[in-house]
This record gives C-alpha cells, sequence and structure tokens, in this order.
C-alpha cells in the first residue's frame, strides 16, 4: 500500500476539512400558529399546510 513521502501541513488538513461544518436549518413560519416548522411540510403544532388541516395537532397526540 502507499504510504504519503511527507506529512500534510495543518492549512492543508483545514482545508480539506472547511466543507465538513455543520449548516443552520432553514426554518419557515406558520402563518396560522405563528411557530417555526421545516418548510414545504405541514405545521406539526397546528396541522395545517397552505391553508388546509391536513394532519392532527400535537397537543391531540399527547393525550
Amino acid at each position: 500500500m502507499a504510504q504519503p513521502k511527507r506529512r500534510h501541513s495543518k492549512s492543508r488538513k483545514g482545508k480539506r476539512r472547511s466543507h465538513q461544518h455543520l449548516e443552520m436549518l432553514t426554518l419557515a413560519i406558520c402563518p396560522k400558529c405563528g411557530n417555526a416548522y421545516m418548510p414545504h411540510r405541514p405545521c406539526p403544532y397546528c396541522g395545517y399546510y397552505k391553508g388546509k388541516m391536513v394532519i392532527q395537532p400535537m397537543e391531540e397526540y399527547a393525550e
């Protein structure tokens, strides 16, 4: 198996790892209840998506 001839520098290691960072989660604000939720999905707090109720809200599942 091939072995590296020289050691890689700290900056070269940093350049390679520069794209491995975490990104912020994109959230939208629900116009019905005002809570934050993931876009293009129904709001888990009120159950509405594009003005229509499509799922049961979270409070009803807790009971």
